[in-house]
């Protein structure tokens, strides 16, 4: 039996890293900020949208922390697949606190019902043009990763949410500043907190999947059947498993069974670029067998 390996992943996410590095830092200020802003001048739009934005920071830190883990050798010999699994985690931490944020907001706003809280619509104002220009500078940092790395492009799709964040304050400062009434600033809080419950039940799905070893979306099983009896020389392929370890890095395992006479390594070496060029697949290990017998060869990248 004779192995192939090749577990030396440069991920897209890492060559991004200063990029996300800097949206954090400006995100997690502008959270302070917003937060406190919106504590001090009672605005539920401001205290929702600094929810949604602390969403943001659990999401870019755990982006970054997932770069940096994924570059460390395992020192201890247990953790055989390394830790990219600490996005998945910090992503769920992330759908639980936006959750959470939409549950509070929710209460306030219900125990708001027949009262006229005080508003400064002036400060709303400033600190939703200031979270306008913050969004905008990090979606201007993000947009180039996006494109390469599924990490980044969640961090990208995060931003864009934040950015429309921003705009529903700026429209709450104005509408309550030009009306004086300020169940504008509930009702707007209400619609950012459905939006963002919405985002964090389809990241909770999302995070649930890959926990569960669901078949990566994007992929048919039947069609990396077929592609692998495409094959010459193959015969059958069983025990074909194929899951999503983290963000942007699929893995695969399969049997493949060849006829008699077949040379091994042509087969392998078929079957390994199928999967890695028409399916993405980061990781693969293919086991080959000669019909009717034993494994011959066996092959991993």
């Amino acid at each position: 039996m004779s192995h192939g390996h090749s577990h030396d992943h440069v991920s897209a996410a890492g060559r991004h890293r200063w990029r996300l590095a800097v949206s954090f830092v400006l995100v997690a200020a502008f959270f302070v900020v917003e937060l406190l802003t919106g504590l001090l001048s009672g605005s539920l739009a401001l205290i929702s949208d600094a929810g949604h934005m602390a969403a943001d920071v659990t999401t870019l830190g755990a982006a970054l922390v997932a770069t940096r883990l994924a570059g460390r050798k395992d020192t201890t010999g247990r953790r055989t697949f390394g830790s990219y699994r600490a996005e998945v985690f910090a992503s769920g931490l992330a759908a639980l606190l936006m959750i959470a944020v939409g549950v509070y907001i929710a209460i306030e706003a219900i125990g708001r019902i027949g009262s006229a809280p005080e508003l400064t619509a002036g400060p709303m104002l400033v600190v939703g043009v200031l979270g306008l220009v913050v969004n905008l500078i990090s979606m201007a940092l993000l947009r180039a990763g996006a494109a390469e790395s599924l990490n980044v492009k969640g961090a990208y799709l995060e931003v864009i949410a934040d950015t429309l964040g921003s705009v529903g304050v700026i429209a709450a400062a104005v509408l309550v500043g030009a009306t004086g009434q300020t169940w504008w600033d509930t009702a707007i809080a209400i619609a950012i907190a459905v939006f963002v419950v919405a985002r964090a039940m389809l990241l909770g799905r999302e995070v649930l999947a890959v926990l569960g070893q669901h078949v990566p979306d994007g992929i048919d099983p039947a069609e990396v059947v077929a592609a692998l009896l495409a094959i010459e020389g193959t015969t059958a392929v069983h025990d074909l498993h194929l899951w999503r370890l983290t963000s942007g890095m699929d893995v695969a395992t399969a049997h493949v069974v060849i006829a008699p006479g077949v040379a091994a390594a042509p087969v392998l070496e078929a079957a390994t670029a199928a999967l890695r060029t028409e399916f993405s697949l980061a990781h693969a290990t293919i086991q080959l067998e000669a019909e009717g017998g034993n494994p011959c060869q066996c092959g991993d990248w």
